[in-house]
């Protein structure tokens, strides 16, 4: 029993270093370790030392079952709400909006233009390119 817990914390462990050097090489600055691991009767508590979560997680079957503390789960509540406030807000700003709604013609014409303009631009810089690459080819000795 011990050895099947033992192995889902060193997989947690292991995980949780990994993310640590990839958020250090991140960042490129010295940084302390984010989450802060602490073995308890029932499990592991993990701690984010930046945010102040807590996290509990327990091996259940042989497979690491981590849950979020009441602080957690509500905020966790809130951005859900908060993000069914916007769907809502936008699904009715949608419903407002003629099913096949088209662009006008001077729409049309106005966005063909643009492109216009950008794609001729765009083509005069790789030419200039091609011109300057083609300048800089040893020319062939035609004596």
């Amino acid at each position: 029993m011990k050895l099947a817990l033992s192995i889902p914390i060193a997989l947690l462990l292991s995980v949780s270093a990994h993310a640590q050097q990839a958020e250090t090489k991140a960042d490129s600055a010295p940084s302390t370790n984010r989450f802060q691991l602490e073995r308890t009767e029932k499990g592991v508590v993990r701690l984010d030392t930046q945010t102040g979560a807590m996290t509990l997680c327990r091996d259940e079957n042989g497979v690491l079952a981590c849950r979020m503390q009441p602080d957690e789960r509500a905020a966790y509540e809130q951005e859900l709400e908060r993000l069914e406030k916007r769907v809502t807000a936008l699904e009715e700003r949608l419903s407002h909006t003629p099913p096949n709604a088209l662009p006008t013609d001077e729409e049309v014409d106005r966005s063909l233009s643009i492109m216009e303009r950008f794609l001729r631009t765009f083509m005069g810089i790789v030419g200039e390119f091609q011109d300057k690459r083609d300048a800089q080819k040893p020319q062939p000795d035609r004596t």
